[in-house]
């Protein structure tokens, strides 16, 4: 099936994609120029918060710690990549389980009272690496606030491998994707001993240096799925009030046992019905009943209605909390809203529409966030698929206000330097660009590391991309091999000789 619409790196230039966006009235800032004087490199105070730039770095992770939950040398690569970036702000690093059993896979990660010196080592990677990133000659760049993301997978809990889901709620749609005989319904004196662990993992956090944790509420995991908990029972569901209680008494704890460690939140901000490959392969939505669990969603599974997540960003004031990270939905189950690319991971679907709506719909959402939350700092997210024009909508969208600073994500996995380029006026590394090929994705849903295995070197030259190809071949998942419709066919390779490295040259 041939697409409907263009892949971005086939825009010659701003004006066809400020025409592209009007096609689809999905207007967005763009500049025409992206000044290494220009808002982006603008630092920022704000509520105590200080920053030399307005870019950060999203949690990325890599499945590649070992299976006790310490780092190895892959994972003191990215973070030491992460720093290199040149951005003013690390948001969390990557995702750390506060529990074993809360692990999305068996190489996640997982803090413990044992894990001061492992994280505090981590945080020195990226710093050492910050430092050396200024300009040949100058000073070096002040250091970068950094941050921990502390999570738990709850119904995407693979500790050993295989699913082993801990829900909030029973699910009609999800519990079947991870088995509903494995789904056991956390119950209140478990989600009791899981708010001790948050505040236990906060406090090595700080005994290890960080400048803040993430207490995390995003995509699917189990503190978002709180948030959705409509129908559960007792002090943990139902109203808002019960269904925002984790977070409460997480930053009670947090004030009580660790004084002045700042917390920030990254909130999956919206959401919508699962969806899965249809007919053709493209995404449809799993069911078209009323659905009641989308946080931020309207009760139609589609719709977006935003009043219980201005609810939860007064909350977040309230209760001191001054920095949110914007993102939407779950890779999981709907990962076209916050993760828009042109080649889906191997267990997804098709773009159901351009993603460059979804781009635009995220934005949209952090600006109203931004505007209606003068006290909160707002991160943005969900760019990459931008590519090459990704500073330029940067700058214009810090430039008028839509979000304070840049969150960037799969792009820092292929090229972690962005930042730095564009604060000394460089033209981006073209070669590595993120494509968004979605290898990232795929190869940790099979049970592979992470990493950017079309466009880094390293990872190109790992026996394990062998593997990934196989995998890649045995899954097709309904992906039309036509020239027009991505790069496997070789057509984009040959139209532009400039990028050695396509998504046929990692199969």
């Amino acid at each position: 099936m041939s697409r409907s619409f263009p892949q971005i790196r086939r825009l010659e230039d701003a004006d066809a994609l400020r025409s592209r966006l009007r096609e689809l009235d999905c207007e967005l800032p763009i500049a025409d120029q992206v000044s290494a004087q220009g808002a982006l490199a603008t630092p920022l105070v704000h509520a105590g918060w200080q920053f030399e730039n307005r870019f950060a770095v999203l949690p990325m992770e890599g499945w590649d710690g070992t299976e006790d939950g310490r780092p190895t040398e892959l994972v003191h690569r990215r973070w030491q990549r992460f720093g290199s970036s040149g951005a003013g702000l690390i948001w969390g690093g990557e995702a750390v389980a506060v529990t074993a059993a809360g692990r999305a896979n068996p190489h996640q990660l997982t803090i413990g009272p044992n894990s001061v010196e492992d994280l505090a080592g981590l945080r020195e990677t990226l710093l050492q690496a910050h430092s050396q990133s200024g300009a040949e000659g100058n000073p070096p760049p002040a250091a970068p606030m950094v941050g921990l993301q502390l999570t738990h997978s709850g119904r995407w809990a693979r500790p050993l491998g295989q699913a082993a889901p801990l829900v909030a709620y029973r699910h009609p749609l999800l519990d079947k994707r991870v088995g509903e005989e494995n789904c056991v319904v956390l119950t209140d004196q478990d989600l009791d001993e899981l708010v001790d662990a948050f505040v236990a993992a906060a406090v090595v956090a700080q005994n290890a240096g960080f400048d803040f944790v993430d207490v995390k509420h995003c995509h699917g995991y189990l503190l978002h799925e709180l948030l959705s908990a409509v129908d559960r029972p007792g002090p943990y569901g139902g109203s808002f009030e019960g269904r925002t209680k984790f977070l409460r008494d997480v930053l009670t704890g947090i004030r009580d046992q660790a004084p002045g460690l700042r917390v920030g939140v990254r909130l999956s901000a919206f959401d919508i019905v699962p969806h899965m490959a249809g007919p053709e392969g493209t995404g449809i939505p799993e069911s078209t009943d009323p659905y009641p669990y989308a946080f931020g969603g309207d009760g139609t599974g589609l719709g977006i209605d935003l009043t219980e997540t201005h609810m939860f960003c007064d909350l977040l004031v309230e209760l001191g909390v001054t920095m949110l990270c914007m993102t939407a939905g779950s890779p999981y189950y709907c990962p076209h809203v916050q993760r828009p690319a042109y080649f889906p991971p191997s267990d997804g679907y098709q773009p159901p529409r351009d993603p460059l709506i979804d781009v635009w719909q995220m934005q949209q959402v952090t600006r109203e966030l931004t505007e209606a939350h003068p006290e909160l700092l707002v991160v943005g997210s969900g760019l990459t698929y931008l590519q090459e024009f990704l500073p330029q909508v940067a700058q214009a969208l810090v430039t008028e206000g839509w979000m304070q600073m840049i969150g960037l994500g799969r792009m820092t996995l292929s090229l972690p330097q962005l930042p730095a380029m564009v604060l000394a006026g460089e033209t981006l590394d073209r070669k590595h660009v993120c494509r968004t090929f979605s290898d990232c994705t795929t190869a940790p849903r099979h049970g592979l590391i992470s990493g950017c295995w079309p466009l880094d070197e390293f990872y190109k030259q790992r026996p394990e991309r062998v593997e990934l190809a196989r995998i890649k071949r045995d899954t097709k998942q309904a992906r039309n091999p036509a020239p027009d419709a991505g790069l496997e066919a070789g057509s984009d390779a040959a139209a532009d000789p400039t990028d050695t490295a396509t998504e046929s040259s990692a199969t």
